[in-house]
């Protein structure tokens, strides 16, 4: 990444915490990188991911990323802060440097973003405390790295094989008994209950043309061979609920009832459960880690 020249936009900083907005812990951070990198304009994506949900934050970064411009990615979700966990500088093949600790919150999303061909360890400076990194240790590396700095002088080179990674997401799809089964793991549930699912929006039955092969069912016209059976798995061991859903594939939200239970493709190209002007959470009891097994 170069010092951006007269002509060229102001370097970026993409920030992604836990820390929330209760506090003044995002407000010092963003003091810090203005402090340290006053050209840099910093975007805020979230600070409302649950706290110390490391894999709720990776998710986040992945359906950001490919939206984002050139910049560096500060993110920190940090249960460990304070432990013998590293802090981390990692770039990706697009040129794009993300600044985290080193708990699978950002290995994803680089190696989605061409992946992982540089990475720094970020050593903690002497004499700070051990429980605000972001403030530290991070922020000064996003500025560093934002003002087009060696990202060699932050640390000692790491192999990137060696950076942590999350367990597999769940993603399934065989034949059971003359039927098709998908079962995939609950990725994200947003803010109006949609749940999102790992598999993509190629998979399960495909969505009905318009207008083409509409029967009824349960009341509605839908299109043939969009009809899904559901079921939703909780908790630690994923057990499965007792209760089954009857659903169809659409295209959009409102190709739906009020108040109907669906499956469609979201913004991010996954299938999703989605309910009309409601809740899909909250009604099936979804919840984000668990799984949701689709048969047709």
């Amino acid at each position: 990444m170069s010092v951006p020249d007269g002509g060229a936009a102001p370097p970026t900083v993409f920030f992604l915490s836990d820390y929330g907005l209760d506090d003044e812990f995002v407000g010092v951070v963003r003091a810090v990188l203005r402090r340290l990198a006053p050209a840099a304009t910093v975007v805020d994506l979230t600070h409302g991911i649950t706290p110390f949900d490391v894999r709720a934050g990776a998710q986040t970064l992945v359906r950001s990323v490919p939206h984002l411009g050139p910049g560096v990615v500060l993110a920190v979700v940090d249960p460990g802060v304070g432990t013998a966990r590293r802090g981390v500088a990692v770039e990706s093949g697009d040129g794009r440097w993300f600044v985290a600790p080193d708990n699978g919150l950002v290995a994803l999303a680089a190696e989605r973003s061409g992946g992982i061909t540089t990475a720094v360890s970020l050593p903690k400076p002497a004499g700070v405390p051990d429980t605000f990194d972001g403030r530290d240790v991070f922020a000064p590396a996003a500025a560093h790295l934002a003002l087009g700095r060696d990202a060699a002088t932050l640390g000692e080179p790491l192999d990137p094989a060696d950076l942590v990674r999350l367990p597999e997401i769940l993603v399934q799809e065989g034949s059971e008994g003359g039927r098709r089964v998908l079962r995939a793991e609950v990725t994200w549930i947003d803010r109006f209950g949609n749940v999102q699912l790992a598999a993509g929006a190629e998979r399960g039955p495909a969505a009905p043309a318009e207008g083409l092969g509409a029967v009824p069912v349960a009341g509605s016209r839908v299109g043939a061979g969009s009809v899904v059976e559901a079921r939703v798995g909780t908790g630690a061991d994923r057990a499965w609920r007792g209760r089954r859903f009857t659903i169809r594939r659409v295209r959009a939200f409102h190709d739906l009832e009020p108040g109907e239970l669906g499956l469609l493709a979201d913004a991010n190209g996954r299938l999703a459960l989605a309910l009309r002007e409601g809740s899909a959470a909250a009604l099936t009891g979804a919840i984000e880690g668990g799984v949701v097994e689709l048969s047709w």
